[in-house]
């Protein structure tokens, strides 16, 4: 258990360095990659599907543009909320309605991207 978690804690350490020293992308470069992963066959509603997508969404979320980075931390918070065993139902409520604020604004601006 302990090997575990100091093995989780340096790959967390890893990732964030490695989102400090890698550049902003634009809102173009943010949407092309948002969508690469959620056109993915592996984006599935289930509880696994939920935890590899907030996976995947957290990278591009630390280098994103500035005005996508808070959907995207919204859109995580959601699905990481989601995922658990058994979600508070009351914080599942309030992050839902940001979930949808978030999905609008990127279907906003990635619409507007192309």
């Amino acid at each position: 258990m302990r090997k575990t978690l100091t093995v989780l804690i340096a790959a967390g350490t890893l990732l964030g360095a490695a989102a400090c020293s890698a550049p902003q992308m634009t809102s173009e470069e943010t949407c092309s990659r948002v969508k690469a992963i959620t056109t993915s066959p592996t984006s599935n509603s289930d509880k696994f599907g939920m935890t590899r997508l907030a996976n995947q969404i957290r990278p591009i979320e630390a280098t994103a543009s500035e005005e996508l980075q808070a959907p995207l931390q919204s859109i995580v918070d959601y699905l990481d909320e989601s995922a658990k065993k058994n979600p508070d139902q009351a914080k599942l409520e309030e992050l839902k309605a940001q979930y949808t604020a978030a999905g609008q604004k990127l279907s906003q601006t990635c619409g507007a991207a192309q």
